[in-house]
């Protein structure tokens, strides 16, 4: 222990001189230190210091939200029309028509004054028998309607300066083939059939049937007349109903003529016989659900179930908003043929797909039922009938029928006609034709039986 003690104390004044180093003289400050210095110790008995944060900035104004956009509220869907009731049968059969009891409703209903009365009779009574056209006096005024308004009641009826429109026509078509006048002059001199050559037949033209000869031989003989004819007899009606030659070839073909022997269609069109059974046949031969013989006269004018068809056309645009012209095709044509809606559409078909959702009927079904629009079954087939209910949802209460809305265009018509005034003026003389007949004195001047 002593010897510890010894060397503690021989330390003491190294310790001591040692001490005095590390002591800074009182005019110099130490260096900042770059950590802060810990809070003084607290006195005994009291509580440390309690940290604070600092205070929080005034609030400022708050920010004002992005507007949410209300969800567009989506109607419901239109209820679905109610299930359409069955079909109604297609009309029956005609029952067989005697030919003696036509001509004597004839005789009984035409022109007192009407040269060769008895025949013109017995034409119609057999082309009424041969048609299943029942003997009623509405249908034999209907016909002779039509006849006095197309005729006068002459089979091959003449054509007022027929020779100077048919000439007129045939400069058209030589300029628009670039033949030269002194070419043509000269191609006419040749001799036809007849005996005399084509430039005299030309100026001496007075009826269809001289005209519709002539273009035969012009297309057979020489070479510029079938050039500027196309091939084709530019003569498209005749006869005393001045009926379609183009309907008459095709009826031909499908129903025995019951004239033995006939000839061609175009050929018979210009006789009595064959322009009264081809004209009956275009005007009386087919159901319709018309309420006026009237809507079938208009169909004579402008085709099998114009006036039906421009109704739905009517229907269809009051049902849509958009412009539909009334005149009675809802398909487009080219020629005879119609055309598929698809690549060529028509007014019709546009406004039918604008309608398909409310119509519950797909584009298949409303092109295959378009195709029907020259048939009576159009009537029964689902896009007709769902239109018409559609209409009725809404409150409406459209026709069935309607006059087409067309404008007449012939070299022979030199003034502004319709279809409708055509169907007017047929009208007027099957009022007057029935007068004659005293059954049918208390027929009611608005509707027609069975028409």
């Amino acid at each position: 222990m002593r010897s510890s003690a010894l060397r503690l104390a021989a330390l003491a004044p190294l310790m001591a001189t040692l001490a005095a180093c590390t002591t800074l003289p009182s005019d110099r400050r130490p260096a900042p230190s770059p950590w802060p210095s810990p809070a003084p110790a607290p006195a005994p008995g009291t509580l440390p210091p309690v940290f604070t944060l600092p205070p929080a900035p005034a609030p400022g104004p708050a920010p004002t939200p992005t507007p949410v956009p209300l969800p567009v509220p989506t109607p419901p869907p239109a209820p679905a029309l109610p299930p359409l009731p069955p079909a109604p049968p297609p009309p029956p059969a005609p029952a067989p028509v005697s030919a003696a009891e036509v001509r004597d409703v004839a005789l009984r209903v035409l022109p007192p004054n009407l040269s060769d009365r008895r025949r013109w009779a017995e034409d119609i009574g057999t082309a009424f028998a041969a048609l299943s056209i029942p003997a009623q006096a509405h249908k034999v005024c209907a016909l002779a309607a039509v006849i006095e308004q197309e005729s006068t009641w002459q089979a091959d009826p003449p054509v007022a300066n027929l020779s100077k429109i048919a000439k007129a026509e045939l400069d058209k078509k030589r300029e628009r083939f670039g033949i030269p006048k002194a070419v043509m002059d000269l191609a006419l001199q040749k001799t036809s059939p007849d005996g005399r050559t084509y430039q005299q037949r030309l100026d001496r033209l007075r009826t269809e049937r001289e005209l519709s000869d002539l273009y035969e031989d012009m297309i057979r003989e020489i070479p510029l007349g079938a050039q500027v004819a196309g091939g084709q007899n530019p003569v498209r009606t005749g006869g005393s109903t001045q009926v379609s030659i183009a309907f008459a070839a095709d009826h031909m073909r499908e129903k025995p003529y019951p004239w033995k022997p006939a000839g061609s269609a175009r050929e018979e069109v210009f006789k009595r016989r064959g322009g009264l059974y081809f004209g009956a046949a275009m005007l009386l031969d087919y159901p319709v659900s018309y309420n006026r013989m009237l809507y079938r006269f208009a169909d004579y004018n402008a085709g099998l179930y114009s006036s039906r068809n421009a109704a739905v056309q009517s229907l269809l645009a009051q049902l849509t908003g958009q412009k539909i012209d009334p005149d009675g095709d809802l398909l487009r044509y080219k020629g005879r043929e119609p055309l598929s809606p698809r690549s060529d559409p028509s007014q019709a078909w546009r406004a039918l797909l604008a309608l398909q959702a409310e119509l519950g009927v797909n584009a298949a079904q409303i092109e295959r039922d378009l195709k029907l629009e020259k048939q009576f079954a159009f009537e029964q087939s689902v896009t007709y009938r769902r239109l018409y209910q559609l209409a009725e949802r809404r409150g409406l209460k459209p026709a069935r029928e309607q006059l087409p809305d067309i404008d007449l265009n012939s070299p022979k018509i030199i003034r502004k006609l319709t279809t409708a005034w055509f169907a007017d003026r047929c009208e007027a003389r099957y009022r007057t034709c029935l007068a004659r007949d005293a059954a049918s004195a208390s027929l009611p001047p608005a509707s027609d039986p069975r028409p």
